[in-house]
């Protein structure tokens, strides 16, 4: 790894970020040639960073921030020879748990000197590129009002889900794709390229970001009384062994629900039609890590 270049979002999560660019030089192994460190300035920057630097040939380049700062990066960086990677700073930091990097910075470091690029899959919905996971349901209710919080981390996320969970109308929805034929009333879908949303929230625990597939995990309507029975389970990763949650595994699927609404990419939340095309595509995207998979 020679040349890497560090993409800093700086409203990402909660920390503050001016000293990192300082930690960063003092601590990245000087065999790395670093040619920059950047703030992002909007929504959209990193993508437009990241693409200049992979025209440029860089090597890497690493997404300081959480899930949305990475999938900034990831748009930028997808179908090139450059790797994309994380040093987590954001609320869920869903990527960077996968791939098994430090939530502590310096430990990240650290790993990004040992790392090396290796191939892995990313995800399109409508031509949307996603990394982790994009989902339909009360998981992107969820992801819209966290969006709008003025406040980050777990707290806000179980205080949207807490005030939301009574009154949410489950939908229907058709999905079709190879061996595919489903029509669940479903309380929420998500199609996963990796294992979980982020705060170790493993929503499809056998995911892989290297196999070529992703996992749908469709939990349908449930009794509100099991809610802790479920959230235990999706945090001790057996979540799929629940009687409400049905996995299956596929490469490319077409999804017709009820109406347009919100869907969110990587926890950011967008409106969305109706009709939705999802699909991965296999070992389009180079990723850093501390070792393989």
């Amino acid at each position: 790894m020679k040349n890497i270049a560090f993409i800093i979002n700086p409203i990402a999560g909660s920390i503050n970020k001016h000293k990192l660019p300082r930690q960063i030089e003092k601590e990245l192994d000087h065999t790395h040639w670093l040619e920059n460190i950047v703030f992002t300035e909007y929504a959209g920057h990193a993508t437009l960073l990241a693409g200049q630097y992979a025209k440029m040939g860089f090597d890497a380049v690493v997404a300081v921030g959480g899930d949305g700062t990475v999938n900034e990066v990831l748009q930028g960086v997808r179908d090139t020879e450059t790797a994309l990677g994380v040093i987590p700073t954001g609320s869920g930091n869903g990527f960077a748990r996968h791939i098994g990097m430090s939530m502590r910075i310096s430990k990240a470091i650290e790993q990004i000197n040992r790392g090396e690029a290796v191939k892995a899959d990313y995800g399109l919905v409508n031509d949307r590129p996603f990394l982790c996971t994009c989902g339909i349901g009360f998981d992107a209710l969820i992801a819209n009002h966290f969006a709008g919080s003025n406040s980050r981390g777990m707290k806000t996320y179980m205080r949207n889900i807490l005030r939301d969970l009574f009154s949410y109308q489950p939908e229907t929805y058709i999905i079709r794709g190879k061996d595919i034929e489903l029509n669940p009333q479903a309380f929420l879908v998500t199609f996963a390229n990796s294992n979980q949303w982020g705060n170790d929230a493993f929503i499809a625990p056998q995911a892989s970001i290297q196999d070529g597939k992703m996992d749908i995990a469709i939990l349908s309507k449930f009794p509100l009384i099991l809610a802790p029975s479920l959230a235990f389970k999706l945090f001790t990763k057996n979540i799929e062994h629940d009687m409400f949650m049905n996995t299956v595994q596929t490469a490319e699927v077409t999804v017709t629900r009820e109406k347009e609404g919100p869907l969110h990419i990587d926890g950011e939340p967008m409106m969305m039609p109706r009709d939705l095309h999802i699909r991965i595509i296999e070992d389009g995207l180079r990723i850093l890590v501390e070792k393989h998979l």
